[in-house]
């Protein structure tokens, strides 16, 4: 019986655990590959550049309630999330609005924007957050926090 009720307890937790991040892994540790889209080929930058990464520039807003990012996660309405055309995903990232100096740690789970001149695509959630939901677009640093998941996560 003792055997049968941890044996209950650790699946509960693993479960559990499973349901926090909305996972289904398509990578192990991080997703680095380069891809190609619309004939345009993207390549990556390697983590100890994405650690450095501190750039300004412009952001966007969607919403991806219940699709799968990249790396195979389900974003859901009122997740923090992002998407990024060339960070090793997931990574985690503070993002900033300039206009009025509010910021959010979000989580890099996604590709895109594909838009000339966006760095960022952020959640609705975000972007409320960041208080420029009803402008759609927003001036915003972007500051790489971590890289990588579980025991293969480096900070910064």
């Amino acid at each position: 019986m003792k055997i049968l009720r941890k044996s209950i307890v650790a699946l509960a937790l693993v479960l559990s655990a499973c349901q926090t991040h909305h996972q289904a892994p398509s990578y192990r540790g991080y997703k680095m590959a380069p891809y190609t889209l619309k004939g345009m080929r993207f390549v990556p930058m390697t983590i100890e550049r994405a650690l450095q990464y501190d750039v300004v520039g412009v952001a966007s807003h969607y919403e991806a309630d219940g699709a799968r990012g990249a790396i195979g996660e389900r974003l859901y309405r009122g997740d923090y999330y992002a998407a990024h055309r060339t960070l090793p995903l997931p990574c985690t990232a503070r993002v900033t609005n300039l206009s009025n100096g509010l910021s959010c740690t979000v989580r890099v789970a996604d590709r895109g924007p594909y838009i000339a001149g966006r760095v960022i695509d952020v959640s609705t959630a975000v972007a409320h957050k960041l208080q420029f939901h009803h402008h759609g677009l927003t001036r915003v640093r972007v500051e790489v926090l971590s890289v990588g998941d579980g025991a293969y996560r480096r900070t910064r």
